[in-house]
């Protein structure tokens, strides 16, 4: 959020001084494309550069263009959209690149009525608060206090007539439950990434839990019963649980057990794992109900130390969050990721 924040303040202070400022956003991308849908950049006309859409060759051509449409300003087009295939056998539109797949990029050369509403996108990005991004070849536009359906949208039908929406802010919630040393470590590491990350204990006095200055929400409660009614389900929520006790851990999954989330994890041995599951199995939880969660969490990559753990929890997460369902043909797999 902070590289998102820095990108929008260079195209501020640039409308404000009346430097030329150019906008590069990759509305699609598939394949191995190294720009990913929502990644850009900002490029003015003093040389000064925020943010990627990718790197490389392709990133250079792009921030060229850039500079030349700034130098020529006003006679200059304002928008413009070019697809990039990154395969030299391709027959046209050739990005340089040979790492397959394939990208949308759009140059929009910033307007100064364009302030107002980069101001409020400013404004509700530095309050953690969600809004929509809009792009299209009438340019840019931002609406705030909406949530989008889509985290991205994209139609496109002509290079005159397309539209590109997206959900700004946070896209993704972290409920981390416990704040002992591996929720210390893993919520520094997940700090890095697009997820708004809430964190719960029943201890005001845990020293991890006074020392974390990674999470944007602490919360001390009384007893993890009470999650069932601070957690809702949702496509983009993330629950990980690192209590201090095997009690503790089965009230908190018991909890929320009955939710939908995107991500449900567990820490602990894989003995724990196993007598856990079994006691909540006979209390008369569904195994289609146990299966949702990741136990013990994490990828195994033999982890020892918190920073070990909470990077094999991170990763995990990752998988999941970046994984498209409909896209996998192994069964197993597949399975795995609908969890």
């Amino acid at each position: 959020m902070h590289k998102q924040l820095s990108i929008w303040r260079l195209i501020h202070k640039s409308i404000l001084k009346n430097i030329p400022v150019m906008l590069l956003y990759v509305l699609e991308s598939r394949g191995s494309s190294p720009g990913r849908q929502g990644f850009f950049m900002a490029v003015t006309k003093d040389d000064e550069m925020e943010g990627s859409i990718g790197g490389g060759i392709m990133e250079h051509k792009f921030v060229e263009m850039a500079k030349e449409r700034l130098r020529a300003s006003k006679e200059s087009k304002t928008t413009n959209i070019r697809k990039q295939i990154h395969d030299k056998s391709a027959a046209k539109n050739q990005s340089g690149m040979i790492c397959s797949g394939e990208q949308t990029n759009f140059l929009y050369l910033m307007q100064g009525n364009d302030r107002i509403p980069v101001e409020n996108l400013i404004r509700c990005l530095g309050e953690n608060k969600n809004g929509v991004l809009q792009l299209s070849s009438d340019g840019f536009s931002f609406s705030e206090n909406v949530i989008a359906e889509e985290n991205f949208h994209f139609e496109f039908d002509s290079e005159q007539q397309w539209l590109y929406q997206e959900k700004i802010g946070y896209k993704n919630t972290l409920f981390i439950i416990g704040g002992g040393h591996c929720a210390l470590a893993f919520s520094r590491i997940m700090s890095m990434m697009d997820f708004y990350i809430q964190l719960f204990d029943t201890r005001p006095d845990l020293h991890t839990m006074i020392q974390n200055d990674h999470v944007h929400q602490k919360r001390v409660i009384k007893g993890y019963s009470e999650l069932k009614e601070l957690i809702s389900s949702g496509r983009d929520h993330f629950v990980v649980v690192m209590t201090f006790g095997y009690r503790t851990d089965e009230t908190a999954v018991k909890a929320l057990l009955s939710k939908e989330f995107r991500y449900f994890g567990l820490l602990g041995s894989s003995k724990k794992i196993k007598k856990l599951l079994a006691d909540l199995k006979k209390e008369g939880f569904s195994q289609e109900q146990l299966n949702r969660i990741h136990a013990p969490v994490g990828l195994p990559i033999n982890s020892q130390t918190p920073e070990e753990i909470a990077i094999s929890i991170a990763a995990q997460v990752i998988q999941i969050k970046n994984k498209d369902v409909k896209n996998i043909s192994d069964p197993e797999l597949k399975k795995t990721f609908s969890h």
